[in-house]
């Protein structure tokens, strides 16, 4: 007979402080950076049992070097994991840590697994995007692609000029919003409970503690962005002031079945309602989040104004824009990104999806009026993933 689905549910998730690409973590490990995640779940919640952990599942866009050897497995293992906890590496670009949590999510609620960890690592500085690939010349011989599409920057300016409501001051001020909240919420303490700190090196001055993003300018104004050169196009809209830089980082979430969660006394921070992933041309991949959150909210029977809240990748303040152009909802909507988001804090690639799940979990428990929210983002070569949440403190006052 076959077993009923079980409902999946977060439990918690941490990440490191993201450093800037070649920043603070310079002399550090990519791989450590994910075992400190492990390691701090774990240390967070003694009531589970490690050998109760079924499957790890970690993110990395670019499979190379401390980055590789199949790190959700290693991972594991350096993480103190018992030996019998397999684990395996996973890539969607930058929806890398988003992808593990749904692949064992499905697990879960087929009932594979009863626990498992998913996240992801990304380390820019070490490991830039693109390093080691070759692409398949049919790719551009054959036309299937415009050369623009395989530069994420270049993406975000044919968005722009397929959407030339969006202009680049509108672009700076969401950038400039992005700043300003994340100022916000680590001045209010929101942000720290969330931060593994992780031990830095420096050949110069020794040994250092990474504890806050090293990213953020908080003091930066619209008229130094309006400066700002655009790299990717000669008197273009996308500059390092409204999209997210490169940057180095890892996260990790708990998810288990609730009944589980229950029989452990794991907390439940958020239940999983429904998920969607989709393709789209890949010279405008910013438009990705919008039919994969059309299917999402088709699966889960509900519609954008069930949503009460928001965590929206920033790779650009441009696919963002048009996500809220899209669904008519203002560029500052309180129930959007309400601490900031990866233009402030950064956006190393494959680990960025845990954040914002990490973050909607701490929304979710400071407004028991909202019952559901959602987390998206836009994702290399033309693709979109959003994840709908149920919000467990929902006490029916509203939606």
């Amino acid at each position: 007979m076959p077993r009923p689905s079980r409902d999946v549910v977060f439990v918690d998730g941490v990440r490191t402080p993201f450093g800037k690409a070649g920043g603070m973590y310079a002399n550090t490990r990519a791989d450590d950076l994910v075992i400190r995640c492990i390691r701090e779940l774990l240390r967070r919640h003694p009531e589970l049992p490690p050998e109760r952990v079924d499957e790890v599942a970690v993110a990395a866009t670019t499979q190379i070097g401390d980055q590789g050897l199949t790190i959700g497995r290693t991972a594991a293992l350096l993480a103190g994991l018992p030996k019998s906890v397999p684990g395996f590496a996973i890539d969607r670009m930058c929806a890398g840590a988003m992808t593990a949590v749904t692949t064992v999510a499905g697990g879960i609620a087929m009932g594979a697994y009863d626990v498992a960890i998913a996240g992801g690592v990304e380390h820019m500085g070490r490991h830039p995007m693109g390093e080691g690939v070759d692409p398949n010349p049919r790719i551009l011989a054959e036309k299937l692609v415009d050369p623009s599409a395989l530069v994420m920057g270049s993406t975000a300016e044919n968005l722009h000029d397929q959407l030339p409501n969006i202009t680049r001051e509108r672009a700076d001020r969401f950038g400039l919003a992005s700043q300003q909240k994340t100022k916000a919420a680590y001045e209010a303490g929101k942000l720290q409970p969330d931060l593994v700190p992780v031990a830095t090196r420096d050949p110069e001055t020794g040994w250092g503690l990474a504890t806050i993003d090293e990213a953020p300018r908080p003091d930066t104004a619209l008229e130094k962005m309006a400066t700002l050169r655009t790299p990717f196009r000669p008197h273009g809209r996308v500059t390092a002031g409204n999209a997210a830089g490169l940057n180095d980082g890892a996260t990790a979430c708990l998810l288990a079945a609730e009944d589980v969660a229950v029989e452990l006394g794991l907390p439940i921070a958020m239940r999983m309602v429904s998920y969607g992933f989709v393709g789209v041309e890949p010279e405008v991949m910013g438009v990705g989040p919008i039919p994969s959150t059309e299917k999402a909210l088709t699966k889960a029977g509900l519609t954008i104004g069930d949503i009460g809240l928001f965590e929206l990748n920033e790779a650009f303040a441009v696919q963002v824009l048009a996500f809220l152009d899209h669904f008519g909802i203002a560029d500052d909507d309180p129930r959007v990104n309400p601490w900031g988001g990866a233009i402030a804090v950064g956006h190393p690639l494959a680990s960025s999806g845990v954040r914002l799940m990490t973050q909607l979990s701490r929304h979710f428990a400071e407004h028991p009026e909202v019952r559901y929210g959602l987390t998206a983002m836009c994702i290399g070569i033309g693709m979109g993933g959003t994840v709908i949440w149920e919000n467990p403190n929902w006490k029916g006052e509203s939606k």
